[in-house]
C-alpha cells in the first residue's frame, strides 16, 4: 500500500531533540529565574541537581562541577534565590532544564530567613552558649588578625594597637566577600589555632576577625556555617569586628567578644598604656597608704602594749639594789648569828646526872616518909575500926613496886643522856678556869688555862699559840654550829 504524500518533514528523535534544544537556547539565551530551592542533591560526580519552584510551577536545574567554584553562593533547600543561566534540554528524558551559572539570594528577606534558620540551629547545638566564652587576655604578646590585606581595616587595627600598647601582629590575609571567602576565613581561624606554642611562628594570644561595613550580601561570608563553627571551636580567644556598629552577623554570637568596629576590636585586644600606668601609680599609692596604715596601727598597738607591760629595766635595777644590800648585810648577819649562838651555848649549863638522881631519890624518900605516916594513921584507924584491920596491904605494895620500876627506868634514861656516858666513850669536857664549858676552838686564846674533864677524873692544861683548825671547806662560808 502506498504512503500518502505530505508536506510535513520526517525527523529522527535525535534531530527533533536537537531542533528543540536549538530553538529554546536561541529564543531565551541567558535568563534569570527566581524561585525556592528544592530537591537539591549533590552527586559523587560533583554535579548538583535541584529544582526551582514557585506557587504554580517548577523547573529542574543543574550546576555542573566546573561551574561550582564560580557559582557565588551554594544553594540550600527552602531558600528563595535567583539563578542566572541558560535554558537547555535533556534529550534522554525529553525534558528541559536550567543550567545554572550563578546563584544569588532573592533580596534581604531570603537572606535574613536563611540567617535566622542557621542561627536557631546553632543555638540548638549550644555553639552560642555563654559557658563557651573565653576571657580576653589582659595584655597579649601576639595578636592574630584575619582580614583583607588591602583596605583601611588592617591599617586602623595597626594604628590603634601602636597608639595604645604596641604588640606583635600576625596578619592572615583573606578575601572578606565573594565566592570562597567563607572557606578561607574559616581556614585562617583554624590555621591560627593550629600553631603550636614555642614554634618558629608565634602562637597568637587573641584573634581579631574584622571587616569593614557593607550590605547584607557583602557580609554573608561571616554568616556561613563553616565560619561560625571555626570561630566556636577555636581555642584562642576570638574578637569579631564585622561591619559597622549596627551590623550583626552570626560570627558575633560564636566569638568570645564582639566589637562594633575594627578599631574597637583593637581597643578591646590591648589596654591603653597610659591608663595602665595611671592605674599602676594609683595602685602603688594605695599600697603605700595601706602599708603606712598597717605600720601605724601596729605602732599604736605596740605603744598600748608597752604601757601595760612592767618597766623591766627599773625592776632589774631594784633587784640589783636589793641583791647588793643583801650581799652587804650577809657577812654581818652571819657574824651576828654565830655570836648569838655562841652566847646561848655559853650560858647553857648541863646538870650532872647525879643531881637528878639525888633529887628523884629525895622525892622517893619523901614519898616513903609520907607513906609511913599514912600507914601509921591507918594502923591507928584500924585499931579504932576492926574492919579496916582486915584490909590487905597488897594494893599499896603493888603501887610501890610500879612507882619504883618507873623511877628505875627514868634513872636509866637519865644515865644514858648524861655527859658522863659520853666521857666514858673517850670524849673530854673542856672548861675554862672558872668552870664554864668551852664549845668552840675559836673562843680559846693562846696561853689560856683549861680544865679537861674525863670519865675517871679531871686534869688541867694550857692552850698553845697555834691557830685553831676548823672543819669544813677551806674557802667559802663555814658551819654555823
Amino acid at each position: 500500500m502506498d504512503t500518502p504524500a505530505t508536506n510535513i518533514p520526517d525527523y529522527s528523535v535525535s534531530d527533533l531533540a536537537g531542533a528543540i534544544r536549538r530553538t529554546l537556547e536561541g529564543a531565551f539565551g541567558r535568563v534569570r529565574v527566581r524561585g525556592e530551592i528544592t530537591e537539591m542533591k549533590r552527586y559523587p560526580s560533583g554535579h548538583v541537581y535541584l529544582s526551582l519552584k514557585d506557587q504554580d510551577a517548577k523547573i529542574e536545574a543543574v550546576i555542573w562541577k566546573t561551574a561550582i567554584r564560580n557559582i557565588g553562593t551554594m544553594p540550600e533547600n527552602g531558600v528563595e534565590m535567583i539563578a542566572t543561566g541558560r535554558i537547555s534540554t535533556y534529550a534522554d528524558r525529553s525534558k528541559y532544564q536550567l543550567v545554572i551559572e550563578r546563584l544569588e539570594y532573592a533580596g534581604e528577606g531570603a537572606l535574613l530567613a536563611r540567617i535566622e534558620a542557621l542561627r536557631k540551629r546553632m543555638i540548638a547545638e549550644g555553639l552560642f552558649d555563654d559557658t563557651r566564652k573565653q576571657p580576653i587576655p589582659r595584655l597579649p604578646a601576639v595578636i592574630g588578625v584575619v582580614t583583607s590585606e588591602k583596605g583601611a581595616v588592617i591599617q586602623d587595627i595597626r594604628t590603634t594597637i601602636a597608639r595604645r600598647f604596641p604588640r606583635h601582629i600576625l596578619l592572615w590575609p583573606v578575601p572578606v566577600q565573594g565566592q570562597g571567602a567563607a572557606e578561607q576565613i574559616a581556614a585562617a581561624i583554624r590555621g591560627f589555632d593550629a600553631i603550636m606554642p614555642g614554634g618558629r611562628v608565634p602562637r597568637p594570644d587573641v584573634i581579631i576577625v574584622a571587616r569593614g561595613g557593607g550590605s547584607l550580601e557583602d557580609l554573608m561570608a561571616f554568616n556561613e556555617e563553616i565560619v561560625i563553627r571555626a570561630a566556636a571551636m577555636c581555642s584562642i580567644p576570638l574578637i569579631s569586628a564585622v561591619g559597622h556598629e549596627t551590623d550583626t552577623t552570626l560570627i558575633d554570637y560564636a566569638s568570645d567578644r564582639r566589637a562594633p568596629t575594627p578599631t574597637a576590636a583593637a581597643e578591646l585586644a590591648v589596654p591603653a598604656r597610659v591608663e595602665l600606668q595611671g592605674a599602676l601609680s594609683q595602685t602603688g599609692a594605695r599600697l603605700v597608704q595601706a602599708a603606712a596604715g598597717l605600720l601605724n596601727g601596729a605602732r599604736l598597738r605596740l605603744l598600748r602594749a608597752d604601757r601595760g607591760l612592767p618597766d623591766v629595766p627599773e625592776r632589774l635595777a631594784r633587784s640589783r639594789q636589793r641583791l647588793d644590800d643583801i650581799g652587804d648585810r650577809l657577812p654581818r648577819a652571819l657574824a651576828g648569828l654565830l655570836s648569838a649562838r655562841r652566847q646561848s651555848i655559853a650560858v647553857l649549863r648541863v646538870p650532872h646526872p647525879r643531881e637528878g638522881i639525888l633529887a628523884r631519890r629525895a622525892a622517893v624518900q619523901g614519898l616513903t616518909l609520907r607513906l609511913s605516916a599514912a600507914w601509921a594513921r591507918q594502923r591507928d584507924a584500924r585499931a579504932r575500926a576492926p574492919a579496916i584491920a582486915r584490909l590487905s596491904p597488897a594494893p599499896v605494895q603493888a603501887l610501890l613496886r610500879q612507882k619504883r620500876a618507873v623511877l628505875e627506868g627514868l634513872s636509866g634514861r637519865l644515865e644514858s643522856a648524861s655527859y658522863q656516858s659520853v666521857l666514858a666513850r673517850g670524849f673530854a669536857l673542856v672548861r675554862d678556869a672558872e668552870g664554864h664549858a668551852i664549845t668552840a676552838a675559836g673562843s680559846i686564846t693562846p696561853g689560856q688555862a683549861l680544865r679537861l674533864g674525863f670519865a675517871d677524873g679531871e686534869t688541867r692544861a694550857t692552850a698553845d699559840g697555834a691557830a685553831p683548825r676548823r672543819k669544813g671547806p677551806a674557802q667559802g662560808q663555814g658551819s654555823l654550829l
